[in-house]
């Protein structure tokens, strides 16, 4: 997936997404605000997970 796609599909997975990596806050979620680069680097900090394991969950979504 790309940046557009994720663009343009993330208010759809939003809330999903806040279930499942509650360790993200509101605040960094806005400041991610669709764009996929700034969210996978908060999934990498907040949850030690290496590049390429979170562009996998980012693309099953």
């Amino acid at each position: 997936m790309n940046n557009d796609q994720f663009e343009g599909k993330w208010k759809q997975i939003k809330g999903d997404f806040k279930k499942k990596y509650g360790k993200i806050t509101d605040d960094e979620y806005k400041e991610a605000e669709g764009d996929m680069d700034k969210l996978a680097g908060k999934m990498q900090e907040k949850y030690g997970k290496s590049k390429e394991d979170v562009k996998k969950e980012i693309d099953n979504w």
